[in-house]
């Protein structure tokens, strides 16, 4: 909800318009940065914690940076501070520090040497108090403070360096009766006149009361931008209203409603399916941000408070004639990356809140952040017709602030949300442009029949095609339900998942061993978290059980259309020694007779000794089970947590390969690792009914530690390495489960590291 567009600040270039708007603007909107192409790429993440402790809850909410573009300054409420960070290299961000603050800081704008910050002081919604703090950047010293009256949320700086602007919201209490306005005091927009020193800025108040017919009387500003002839655009959410003031004057000059949207082809009900099959009439835009594009239009996303939030992003032009709007675009975007939240469908799907404009070289270039798919969709916006969509931008978790810094050719996004027990901190995201093609997605989806994506996410299994090797294949986990396998397009860049096999219980075989796992229309729910080809066609998948009483471990016969032709489960005693994490991969060698599948288990079960997990061997032509242990490593996290194997893969002969790994994530992962075994000459056992096992133990060799893979894609180290295939080559793929969006950023990683087996 709080955040701030703030450019580089200091110098002028000669024109931001085409040579049909020719005007004077500063060198904020103007990049000389000479580029090779024209996508960004993501090149850091730091976790804010950095400038405090790993155990400190921190937030990154809004984001500035110097007039050089050299430090970045960001707000923390949390910590009632702000925090300052080098990026005179941004691939390698340091820490500043912090400075303490008298409130919460809820933005940050910069103002030639000084970051402007807008603190909410207040005791309570009625007794609203902010104030505008004034730090000297290069020191990180307070050399200001200044009264605001009132709660403060966004700020802005003019263009020219002579005014700033504050929407002083004063929020209500959605706690207090139904959570609707009209509630007092009513919110107003603060002018500053940045004259002479600081100290002797002085402060005028603009009355929105009276604008809107929602509620006039409790306007709520919530987001403010200024444009070149010094006009502040300011949204007033909750009225779905936007509002014009000439800043030297302090008059009203415009003011219009942000008008609905009608969408078709989006997902309304969280029913753990992502289903874009509905339709809305009439939805309120209820725009948060806002950015100027040109001094006579302007873009607004349109995130949704009390009645609205139409999904996407709209451009109006001075007069408020709406000159386009993204309907359900940017909705099939984020489904299509794997990024959509199905656990928002029936509130704001996705959640744009905030839009940046900037100019980078001859491209004209809108931000778009998506709160809950946690991305940055990127646009070049031409001088006539409608924004041109280039590529999507991985966040953290809760992306706030977005930041151009077009003169070094970079944008930063500040991502909110801290939750290290959850393996998520906040983090500021730095981007540089250069690339001639998106680094990411590295999985997207095509269309089906009726236009609208393939839905995914939550990827837990890969297996390569026994014929093809540009063909792979792959399953969600039981994040989803109506569990499919995806076929998957290696050929192409990045991989497409171009269809689905839908699986369903056609012989029965599921109904008749697991009852809970075919729901009443038939559609059929798996844990599917291990997938392997088979030799004469069809599939092997592993569903992970939760145990005995619940749903069991499942080792599943699929054919190629996705039908359940043989279902098999583990010895009942082996079963009872389940105590958490069960079945989490499946390979199969040779064929007909002959046939073999090994299945690895995430964690040890009862009586199996410390640091032994099974791989078992299951033999089709008899149905009998067998065991190996695997020797897990030992070293831990410094937040703790477990270590187990995540998938195995056939490498040839008797050779397998695993995933090992810890369950942590960001700068608290350490195990992250592919080994290989053989299983030559080593005769698996059966599973005594009591007692400790004693199955052989196999000798592993570490083949990659997969941490420099997964650090040099510029993120933080992701938690669940879930997919492993070995490609004809030697070399290996990997992918993670994105947890289908829901306490992650909902990044999916396809990673290819070469030539790693014989």
């Amino acid at each position: 909800m709080k955040f701030v567009r703030t450019l580089v600040p200091a110098l002028t270039a000669a024109t931001l318009l085409a040579a049909t708007q020719a005007l004077a603007v500063p060198f904020n909107t103007v990049s000389h940065f000479v580029n090779t192409g024209s996508y960004f790429e993501r090149v850091a993440t730091f976790p804010v914690f950095l400038n405090t402790t790993v155990d400190q809850e921190t937030v990154a909410e809004i984001v500035a940076a110097s007039a050089d573009g050299n430090i970045l300054i960001y707000t923390d409420s949390a910590g009632e501070r702000a925090g300052f960070v080098d990026i005179t290299d941004p691939a390698h961000p340091k820490p500043l520090g912090t400075l303490a603050l008298n409130g919460e800081p809820t933005s940050v704008a910069v103002r030639g040497p000084h970051a402007l910050v807008a603190v909410n002081t207040s005791t309570d919604f009625v007794n609203t108090a902010g104030e505008l703090a004034v730090i000297d950047i290069a020191s990180r010293t307070l050399v200001a403070t200044l009264p605001l009256g009132g709660q403060p949320d966004s700020v802005a700086v003019s263009p020219d360096g002579r005014y700033a602007a504050i929407a002083i919201e004063n929020e209500r209490d959605e706690d207090l009766g139904d959570g609707a306005p009209p509630q007092a005091p009513a919110g107003f927009l603060a002018v500053v006149d940045l004259v002479g020193a600081p100290a002797g800025w002085t402060i005028r108040n603009v009355d929105l009361t009276g604008l809107a017919a929602l509620y006039p009387q409790d306007p709520e500003p919530e987001f403010v931008d200024i444009n070149v002839a010094n006009i502040a655009a300011v949204t007033l959410q909750e009225n779905n209203h936007i509002v014009q003031v000439h800043l030297p004057t302090g008059r009203v000059i415009r003011h219009y409603p942000a008008g609905t949207v009608d969408l078709e082809r989006v997902d309304t009900e969280e029913n753990d399916l992502i289903e874009p099959a509905a339709a809305l009439e009439g939805v309120p835009r209820e725009p948060d941000g806002i950015t100027w594009l040109t001094p006579l239009s302007f873009a607004t996303a349109n995130e949704g408070d009390l009645n609205g939030g139409s999904r996407g992003f709209s451009i109006f032009n001075l007069g408020g004639k709406l000159l386009h709007d993204s309907g359900n675009s940017l909705e099939h975007a984020v489904i299509r990356a794997g990024h959509y939240p199905d656990d928002r469908s029936e509130n704001k799907g996705n959640e744009p809140e905030n839009v940046a404009f900037a100019r980078y070289g001859v491209d004209r270039v809108l931000f778009v952040g998506s709160e809950r798919a946690n991305t940055v969709a990127v646009y070049r916006v031409p001088g006539v017709g409608a924004p041109r969509f280039l590529q999507l931008l991985p966040t953290g978790v809760g992306p706030e602030g977005l930041l151009p810094i077009p003169a070094r050719g970079l944008v930063v996004a500040a991502s909110e949300n801290d939750a290290r027990d959850d393996k998520f901190r906040s983090v500021l995201t730095i981007y540089r442009r250069g690339a001639k093609a998106p680094t990411y997605p590295t999985v997207l989806s095509a269309n089906r029949a009726d236009g609208t994506p393939i839905p995914w996410g939550a990827l837990s299994a890969l297996a390569l095609d026994r014929t093809d090797p540009q063909r792979g294949y792959t399953v969600h986990d039981s994040f989803y339900r109506n569990t499919r396998i995806y076929p998957l397009n290696l050929g192409h860049t990045p991989a497409l998942i171009d269809g689905e096999i839908v699986l369903n219980d056609g012989f029965g075989h599921l109904a008749a061993t697991a009852t809970q796992l075919v729901e009443a229309d038939g559609r059929v729910k798996l844990d599917g978290e291990g997938l392997a080809t088979r030799a004469d066609g069809g599939f092997w998948l592993v569903s992970e059980g939760a145990g005995t009483g619940t749903t069991p471990n499942l080792l599943l016969a699929i054919a190629a259309d996705g039908t359940i032709q043989q279902v098999v489960r583990l010895p009942a005693s082996t079963n009872a020694r389940q105590v958490s994490s069960g079945f989490e991969g499946v390979a199969a060698v040779g064929s007909g007779s002959a046939e073999q599948v090994y299945v690895a288990f995430q964690r040890e079960w009862k009586n199996d000794p410390a640091g032994r997990v099974r791989i078992g061997r299951y033999n089709p032509a008899d149905a009998t089970w067998a065991f190996f242990y695997y020797p897990l490593d030992t070293a831990t996290s410094p937040n703790g947590g477990w270590v187990g194997l995540s998938e195995i893969a056939h490498v040839n002969g008797d050779t397998f390969a695993v995933v090992e790994r810890d369950n942590q994530a960001g700068t608290d992962a350490r195990i992250k690792r592919l080994y290989t075994f053989s299983v030559a000459g080593i005769d698996p056992l059966a599973d005594p009914a009591t007692g400790t096992p004693a199955f052989p133990v196999l000798t592993k060799t570490l083949a990659a530690d997969l941490m420099p893979a997964l650090e040099a894609t510029g993120g933080a180290v992701l938690e669940k390495i879930e997919g492993l295939a070995v490609l004809p080559d030697g070399s290996a793929l990997i992918v993670n489960d994105n947890d289908g969006v829901d306490d992650s950023n909902g990044e999916t990683q396809l990673l290819r590291l070469e030539s790693l087996f014989d």
